[in-house]
């Protein structure tokens, strides 16, 4: 990364949580016009949100959730349709 996109980066995670969610939603669209042939920015994109989710569980904003409960909660689902 960048020394500048540090010093966005920075920024960005001062904002409010509605801020920080609406930039990173504005980023992530942004590469969803990148065409998604092109493996090296399909791979690009979700090294991004790897790293956007790993942020969150170590800043205790998100927790996670048990896998066997998002399993049964899937299948419950899955079972409806």
């Amino acid at each position: 990364m960048t020394q500048r996109a540090r010093a966005v980066l920075h920024e960005a995670l001062a904002l409010p949580l509605e801020d920080r969610a609406s930039v990173a939603a504005e980023l992530l669209a942004s590469l969803e016009e990148l065409p998604t042939e092109d493996a090296a920015a399909v791979q690009a994109a979700w090294a991004l949100e790897i790293e956007r989710r790993g942020r969150r569980v170590l800043s205790g904003e998100s927790t996670g959730e048990p896998w066997d409960s998002v399993r049964e909660r899937t299948a419950r689902r899955l079972a409806e349709q």
